[in-house]
């Protein structure tokens, strides 16, 4: 197959350093603008190539490996800030660091109102792997944010929907379909994101954790006052022991009083209060093997002990982050953790049929296990059935996704 020769394109060998889960693209391709990748992926199909693409390069070890990859797309080219402040509304190319879009924003008094959950990936990183931290409670996860997105088909046609203001539009709702599809049905160029004023005070208040009852009490003494929390997450770390986090975002007067009130449904016991989040917030780590369970947040408190006591049996040390009100559960592991122990607390995790549990991340030795890392996916066929028509040759990041896809 000959290598695609485009305009303001630039191409190169790959090597181990481009790998993706451990396959290296034979070339990596870097263009310049939404042109030329569209030219790009219409060469690529002209010479039936494999296409996968890279933003920052912080989730190359995630999802599966792709079946094949001739040609890896550098989107660092694609980078750009178009900021609307009086309509609280930017547009951002999908190369854009995520550290860069919030100084901006923050120079101007606003926020994406979305926690990543690594550190130095892209806006079209976060969008292809459609993660969300703690902020997704009251403000909506990161595809609840996105008023419009620009993506490249598998045949180089480029795709629109929505615009920069909140409107509908006719057939698919590109960021619905995108945000978590791991490039599996086309590259996302831009997006839109509605935004929000940053809050003028800030107060977390943190309580010991010591027993899932206590989670709970906690927990069901918060929705039972007149507190309306930002984020509410049940943290227990690699080291240390296990806290109870309530973020408050408001007016200075206001927050004082709703920390009061929140110190007070926690027991008051060992509370303690600060007024800003500290570094890494919402962050997991980015060594180990990292899994995703969604349950009924009812749940949460008595599975994240569940696992860490399973774990501790099987002699792995892990941590968990739990975002309570949402049903969200982050557990990870130390590096070095066995693929038998790993598939053990996969299988322990999807014990119960109402979760969905997700190896999002898995050392190289988990990975050459052959480990289940999707496990069982509802919807499947309808997803097999999208990417059929978005991409009828399979050559969008073949495999990366659950089901093969």
């Amino acid at each position: 197959m000959d290598d695609p020769d485009v305009k303001d394109v630039a191409l190169r060998e790959g090597t181990d350093e481009d790998a993706m889960c451990g396959v290296v693209p034979a070339k990596v391709a870097r263009p310049e603008n939404v042109g030329a990748l569209a030219d790009l992926l219409a060469a690529a199909r002209e010479s039936g190539l494999t296409v996968a693409a890279r933003g920052g390069g912080t989730a190359m070890d995630w999802g599966t490996a792709p079946r094949s990859l001739d040609l890896l797309v550098d989107t660092s080219g694609l980078s750009w800030i178009d900021h609307n402040a009086g309509d609280l509304v930017v547009e951002v190319g999908a190369g854009t660091p995520v550290a860069d879009l919030e100084r901006v924003l923050a120079e101007a008094g606003q926020r994406l109102s979305y926690d990543p959950v690594r550190s130095g990936g892209t806006v079209g990183g976060a969008l292809a792997t459609g993660l969300s931290g703690p902020g997704r409670l009251l403000a909506g996860a990161l595809r609840d944010l996105v008023i419009g997105m620009t993506v490249v088909r598998a045949d180089g046609v480029v795709a629109r929907s929505g615009g920069r203001v909140v409107k509908n539009v006719a057939g698919y709702d590109l960021a619905k379909l995108h945000t978590g599809g791991y490039g599996t049905l086309g590259i996302i160029v831009s997006a839109t994101f509605r935004l929000h004023p940053r809050p003028p005070a800030v107060r977390l208040v943190s309580a010991p954790a010591p027993s899932p009852e206590a989670v709970e009490r906690a927990a069901a003494a918060l929705r039972a006052s007149t507190v309306v929390p930002s984020a509410v997450e049940s943290i227990h770390p690699l080291a240390g022991p296990p806290r109870l986090y309530v973020l408050l975002e408001g007016t200075e007067e206001g927050t004082t009083e709703r920390a009061d009130v929140t110190a007070r449904a926690l027991g008051g016991t060992g509370v303690e209060v600060a007024e800003a989040t500290p570094p890494g917030w919402g962050l997991v780590p980015d060594e180990g093997c990292l899994i995703r369970v969604l349950a009924p947040p009812a749940e949460l408190p008595g599975l994240v002990h569940d696992l860490v006591a399973a774990a501790d049996r099987l002699g792995v040390r892990v941590g968990a982050t739990a975002s309570l009100p949402a049903g969200t559960l982050y557990l990870y592991t130390a590096p070095g953790a066995s693929a038998e122990a790993v598939s053990s607390l996969l299988e322990r995790a999807r014990s119960d049929s109402g979760r969905s549990v997700a190896l999002l991340r898995a050392e190289p030795h988990v990975r050459d296990a052959d480990v289940d890392v999707w496990g069982e996916v509802p919807g499947l066929a309808l997803m097999r059935a999208i990417k059929d028509s978005l991409d009828p040759d399979h050559r969008l990041s073949p495999g990366r996704f659950a089901g093969g896809i």
